[in-house]
């Protein structure tokens, strides 16, 4: 009888909660929650020791984040990282943070930051098993006015076939990948993890009393289908046919949609953590100002894909699935939208209609990719060359 009551009674708790919310009596430490999940094999203790060392990253880049303006980790640090864009003070320092944080774990081999062009080969006495990617503090145009800010990271395991330094330089598949996460740095700091491709996705909030990650939610699964959809709409008059037809509908309600909510904060991590609490979709799509996309594919839109299907939810393109896409770059960009597996899909159907009928999607998707420009251009730059071989 005391079991019935209890039962009722924390399923009244998870209703006025939320369905993923752990009860305080059940909450339990990251570490155990990885010990209990992955179990006590080799490689699952090398991989734990990994997730641990990213989660103190995470704790000193949260308290950096909490004194910043008390400490003179505003504003712009001088510098731009490989993407041309201006480094702020706290994108440095938080990339130290994990940088240190990771190699001390002695678990990594290969690092692969937004914030610097190479990869990171780790030294031989310290060399692990895994490549790790990461972002160390995405959204950070919106430090200095105190908005969410987030870091975000995915694991792979090193072939043991394929030599360190080649792996700085492989194309790193979606499909390899074997853990990521995201770490929200806003009301609270919320780890969000799923540590295996197969696995629940789970969340741990940063206990400032304790110093320790503890377990708030369970079993994240994202709803089937949102009322809320996520964009910028400041880029609405460059954005491509399909996009723009979908917005329309989540307006209208038109198409057997009910009409959505729009939310966009403009930090990343934020619009797709409240995305896979909530439901809807998230949308980051390829313009005319930026026809490849905006958002990284290893450090950004990989980890964040991973998580979405572990949650039940769906990412691509616009014309193929996120975790199939197959980059040739350290910092190639793409398109994306994630989120519920039935606004996702209806995405995916007017990118079909709206490519040309004579071009395939898989076509149309190289096309308008980088790779393809470039040769495009090698190509037009060698007929040239023997142009003027002949004329000569």
């Amino acid at each position: 009888m005391e079991t019935d009551e209890a039962a009722q009674g924390e399923d009244a708790w998870k209703v006025a909660q939320g369905p993923w919310c752990v009860p305080p009596e059940r909450m339990v430490t990251i570490r155990r929650y990885l010990t209990q999940e992955l179990g006590e094999r080799k490689e699952s203790k090398d991989l734990i020791l990994l997730l641990q060392s990213i989660a103190t990253g995470c704790k000193y880049v949260a308290s950096a984040c909490r004194r910043c303006g008390l400490a003179d980790l505003v504003g712009e640090s001088g510098s731009t990282n490989v993407q041309g864009e201006k480094q702020k003070k706290l994108d440095v320092l938080a990339n130290e943070a994990f940088k240190n944080s990771i190699m001390t774990s002695g678990q990594a081999s290969v690092l692969v930051s937004e914030e610097e062009e190479e990869a990171i080969l780790v030294k031989d006495e310290k060399r692990g098993n895994f490549c790790i990617v990461f972002d160390p503090l995405d959204g950070s145009s919106n430090i200095d006015c105190g908005v969410s800010v987030g870091s975000i990271f995915g694991i792979y395991h090193t072939p043991k076939d394929v030599e360190v330094t080649e792996m700085g330089k492989a194309s790193l598949a979606g499909r390899k990948m074997v853990a990521a996460g995201y770490c929200l740095y806003g009301t609270m700091t919320i780890l969000v993890l799923a540590p295996h491709p197969k696995a629940e996705v789970v969340a741990f909030t940063l206990d400032p009393c304790l110093g320790e990650f503890v377990q708030t939610h369970a079993k994240i699964t994202i709803p089937e289908e949102g009322h809320i959809y996520s964009i910028n709409e400041g880029n609405s008059k460059f954005w491509n046919a399909a996009t723009t037809a979908y917005v329309k509908k989540c307006k209208s309600g038109s198409g057997g949609m009910e009409p959505k909510t729009q939310r966009y904060v403009g930090s990343m991590v934020a619009d797709v953590h409240r995305t896979l609490l909530y439901g809807g979709i998230f949308m980051y799509p390829s313009d005319s100002k930026n026809p490849n996309g905006k958002l990284r594919v290893l450090y950004e839109c990989f980890p964040m894909a991973f998580l979405m299907e572990c949650a039940g939810g769906l990412a691509t393109t616009g014309h193929k699935n996120m975790l199939d896409h197959q980059p040739l770059s350290l910092h190639e960009r793409s398109p994306l939208y994630l989120g519920s597996r039935r606004d996702v899909e209806r995405v995916i159907e007017l990118h079909k209609y709206h490519i040309p009928s004579l071009v395939s999607a898989s076509i149309w998707s190289f096309m308008t990719s980088g790779n393809f420009i470039a040769a495009l251009c090698s190509a037009v730059a060698l007929v040239v060359l023997a142009w003027k071989g002949t004329c000569g």
